[in-house]
């Protein structure tokens, strides 16, 4: 897995066993590999670009898969196993989930970069690659695709949980107490990391926030925050998902100028955005999933992604959730690191779709029916 925070490409291999109508998955081992600064900087720029070359595309998906292919091997020589099937989510460079028209016609669209065959060529077994299209034909938004894993792994029969990941964006999944899948609700909540991200590597030449420590020294600029919130995203009702289309560049500019106006220092800045994440993530809490809970059900709220490691952000979240009836954990908790999640994520929906299974939920993804996702490309 590699996010839209685009720092680095997640491994975990996963044993994954069918059990009485279900499935056990036992997470075997967890490497991150940060990207370097050289490959990083192709992707960003490549990330809804305005302007690029059929070339560098090209290039880039060659060059990722290269990565993905170097940072499966690296695991496996760390952790042996008999490595069956790889699931690679690719790097999303554009996704545009609702129609626009183009050449004359109606079109939404998605693009996850990473060459499959080099994978598969490199590690000699088959690759289940872009997921997102099948189910955005059906009628969906493409995402999201992990309310799989947190039904499959979440589930329960007396409590409510929500499973937020925060990373470059921030999404949820709602699981009632006692329901099926078709009863989730899912959704992206908004930024998660990526403006932080993005105004701490324009005002410290940082790649993030680490732990929150700036965002701590920092104080809430009100006026900012108030005009962030009004992002027609916020309040558009779920299924919804989001990307650097919404809350890229032309976001973060608009955002800094603002701070800049209001004679903010760089540390209120980055504080306002830290907010910003969790204002977007309670609001979205109180006013989509809240509704939908019977009085007195406890909420286990599971935190996972990067931004779980923000001990600024984990404090605003807990500061607005647990007021609402949530108690406020990470996924470590429940027996997944918070880095893991999303790759373990895929691991499954591979298993699923090697085995012919449809994987999307179309409560979450706004799809009209279940869709077999993902496309086999054979060693």
């Amino acid at each position: 897995m590699s996010g839209t925070s685009a720092d680095g490409i997640d491994v975990a291999l996963v044993e994954i066993r069918p059990n009485r109508g279900s499935l056990n998955l036992k997470l075997v081992a967890h490497q991150a590999f940060p990207f370097t600064p050289a490959l990083r900087q192709a992707i960003l720029s490549a990330m809804d670009a305005k302007s690029t070359s059929t070339a560098e595309l090209a290039r880039l998906n060659w060059r990722l898969g290269q990565a993905y292919a170097e940072a499966v091997r690296a695991t496996v020589k760390r952790h042996p196993a008999n490595l069956q099937l790889i699931g690679c989510h690719g790097q999303t460079i554009y996704h545009q989930a609702t129609p626009a028209t183009y050449a004359g016609c109606k079109v939404a669209c998605t693009w996850q970069i990473g060459e499959p065959a080099i994978i598969a060529a490199e590690m000699g077994v088959p690759v289940v690659n872009n997921f997102r299209p099948a189910d955005m034909v059906a009628g969906g938004q493409g995402a999201p695709l992990v309310p799989l894993l947190d039904y499959v792994q979440f589930a329960d029969e007396k409590l409510a949980r929500v499973l937020q990941n925060i990373g470059g964006i921030g999404n949820l999944t709602f699981i009632p107490p006692a329901s099926g899948a078709d009863n989730l609700l899912a959704f992206d909540t908004g930024p998660g990391n990526m403006v932080i991200d993005a105004l701490m590597q324009r005002l410290f030449h940082k790649p993030y926030d680490g732990g929150g420590k700036i965002a701590s020294q920092g104080t809430l600029v009100e006026n900012v925050l108030a005009s962030a919130l009004q992002h027609p995203f916020f309040a558009a009702r779920p299924p919804k998902s989001a990307g650097r289309e919404e809350f890229g560049t032309a976001f973060v500019e608009k955002f800094l100028r603002l701070c800049q106006k209001s004679k903010a220092s760089h540390e209120d800045t980055i504080a306002t955005a830290t907010v910003l994440t969790a204002e977007s993530i309670a609001r979205a809490f109180e006013k989509f999933v809240q509704p939908k809970l019977k009085r007195g059900i406890p909420v286990d709220y599971i935190v996972s992604g990067g931004g779980a490691k923000n001990k600024t952000l984990m404090a605003m979240l807990r500061q607005k959730l647990e007021p609402l009836g949530c108690n406020l954990m990470q996924s470590a908790d429940a027996g997944i690191p918070v880095d893991a999640k999303e790759a373990v994520a895929f691991a499954l929906l591979a298993y699923y779709t090697w085995h012919r299974h449809p994987a999307n939920i179309p409560s979450a993804t706004g799809a009209k029916h279940t869709a077999l996702l993902g496309q086999i490309t054979y060693a």
